[in-house]
């Protein structure tokens, strides 16, 4: 299993960070892959157990994913599990820190697809290393989220 994480300190509170990070159907205003999506069966926003439709584009190429919350902690941390056709694909998550100048934000993701599912999803997106792939974009992510607050 592969784990990738980056950090940003951000100027603004714990708090105010997770708002933003947690805030699933805003995630394409910062995200370079992931484009939004709505909250499913009865949720409204991040709690643990609540369901998200994710959607998601690179280039042409446009898929959703079905994702559960699995940490809501505001002001601490926020994280969910994400699955595609029935499988598990990944955890992603951010933790946040109060730091000098703001919040110190670690922004994770943990591989859980099988080396089967990993190769193929990588040759149809064209993204052979998958974890360089989302360090660039975490860090991408990060920074939108800077600039937003």
């Amino acid at each position: 299993m592969q784990h990738v994480e980056v950090s940003r300190v951000i100027a603004a509170t714990p708090q105010r960070v997770y708002e933003l990070v947690s805030d699933l159907p805003r995630m394409g205003e910062w995200s370079p892959e992931a484009t939004g999506g709505k909250w499913v069966k009865g949720a409204t926003g991040p709690a643990v157990g609540a369901r998200f439709k994710g959607t998601n584009r690179k280039g042409r190429i446009r898929w959703s994913t079905a994702v559960k919350v699995v940490t809501a902690e505001p002001g601490n941390e926020f994280a969910f599990d994400v699955a595609a056709m029935g499988f598990g694909v990944a955890r992603w998550g951010y933790r946040m820190e109060a730091v000098d100048g703001g919040t110190k934000v670690t922004e994770y993701w943990d591989d859980h697809r099988n080396w089967v599912v990993a190769k193929l999803t990588g040759f149809v997106l064209s993204v052979p290393d998958r974890a360089t792939h989302n360090a660039t974009t975490m860090e991408q992510t990060l920074a939108n989220v800077a600039a937003a607050v």
